[in-house]
């Protein structure tokens, strides 16, 4: 046969062709779609109120800046439409991002009103009263694009609020001009607010700016996934079940009499050794090789190696239920849909509604939550390490059942992977 006549096939022509297609369209539409627009989608962004401000008694008037601040948050339709804004005390504030449950917080100063109305000659004014400032505590150790949604809504909002109040107190009988005696206040005076943006527990300079738990975790799926295909090929090789072919050399071994629960089983096996050590290695070149900073180098080997078996033993299940067809179901399953909703560059509350529900179990978001944990919040279980944990072995079990389940039916319907003739 020619090529020539071989190409005349054609079904050869339309298999590969609607394969890849479907899969390229499935992946433009899962990656583009997760990235593409993340404000429009931005809803639920997690950001921390704190309000220390105890406002200050102009006349027979209270004025409480901070308080106005928190009542225009809270009305804003732009602000509540993204940010799920909770007030909380700076304590709470803090023990909420050391365990990642918060992008950033605003702070209210205490003496943010006195500060405001000594603008206006209210109070103890002086010739060049100190700017009343707002402070954006950014927690970048939870995601760094998280931080810039966060910032790119705070921070407009704040300023909108600040000319607000202005013109407010600018029209209060009970207070004086000062501009009248100091021009250089009336720009002050027209946008009295500042707002400065303080990093919160800033990042070692190793840490790829808030980045390394994203790469390590989609570094450690890869170790389990890329495993599975070659344990998968060599032990099939190995039982006569698939052609052995390196360079010009083509073998093709006499098959074994092995039922399809055994082969799954040995397999296993083999990832339960192999992808450990894979992970080892990428941990070494990493932490040694590049100087990645990680301070819980054996607690994450650990956790990173679990979840590599795991990830490796699903998709031998998929191989074993699938055939071939299990390598492109194990792609799209634990490579192009856990990227797209893993969480670990745009936040999960600026993803689409679809990709919100799948990264509830994806493999890779629950990876990335518990490597963040450990590389950034001190191996924190309520940081995501326990979440982390959890579900990755929920995945186990869930791999285990499958596998087992279906193995075992095709050997009790006799559904061999050759005919009994050809083996004996």
């Amino acid at each position: 046969m020619r090529a020539a006549t071989l190409l005349r096939a054609r079904a050869l022509w339309i298999v590969p062709a609607v394969v890849a297609s479907v899969l390229i369209l499935l992946m433009t539409l899962l990656y583009v779609g997760s990235v593409v627009d993340p404000q429009s989608h931005l809803h639920g962004l997690p950001v921390l109120l704190v309000d220390q401000d105890e406002g200050a008694g102009v006349a027979t008037k209270h004025v409480d800046v901070g308080r106005e601040i928190v009542s225009a948050l809270n009305g804003s339709a732009v602000v509540s439409s993204r940010l799920s804004i909770s007030p909380v005390t700076l304590a709470e504030a803090k023990a909420r991002m050391n365990r990642s449950d918060a992008y950033a917080t605003i702070v209210i100063p205490p003496g943010l009103t006195r500060s405001v109305l000594a603008l206006y000659g209210a109070g103890k004014a002086s010739l060049a009263p100190a700017i009343p400032t707002v402070e954006l505590l950014t927690n970048v150790r939870a995601g760094s694009i998280g931080v810039s949604l966060a910032t790119g809504v705070a921070q407009p909002a704040l300023a909108v609020i600040s000319r607000g109040i202005a013109k407010q107190l600018k029209a209060s009988a009970a207070l004086q001009t000062a501009a009248s005696t100091n021009p250089g206040l009336g720009a002050l005076q027209a946008n009295p607010i500042a707002l400065s943006v303080v990093p919160y527990r800033p990042l070692s300079p190793h840490a790829a700016l808030g980045l390394s738990a994203f790469y390590v975790a989609l570094l450690t799926l890869m170790c389990g996934f890329l495993s599975a295909p070659l344990i998968n090929s060599i032990v099939d090789s190995a039982l006569g079940y698939a052609a052995s072919e390196i360079g010009p050399r083509w073998k093709q071994r006499a098959q074994v009499p092995i039922s399809r629960w055994q082969t799954l089983l040995a397999k296993w096996t083999m990832a339960v050794m192999i992808a450990p050590l894979l992970t080892a290695i990428m941990l070494v070149v990493a932490i040694v090789g590049l100087h990645m900073n990680a301070p819980h180098v054996l607690t994450l080997w650990i956790f990173t190696s679990f979840a590599a078996v795991v990830v490796a033993m699903g998709t031998l299940v998929l191989f074993a239920a699938l055939g071939t067809l299990g390598q492109l179901a194990a792609i799209l399953v634990f490579v192009y849909l856990g990227l797209a909703s893993s969480g670990g560059t745009i936040p999960l509350q600026a993803l689409p509604g679809i990709l919100r529900f799948t990264a509830s179990f994806e493999p890779l978001r629950q990876v990335i939550d518990g490597v963040r944990a450990i590389l950034y919040f001190n191996a924190a279980g309520d940081a995501g390490l326990t979440r982390g944990l959890v579900m990755t072995g929920i995945g186990l079990v869930f791999w285990l059942v499958i596998g087992a389940g279906i193995t075992n039916w095709y050997d009790r319907k006799g559904l061999s992977r050759i005919q009994p003739e050809r083996v004996a």
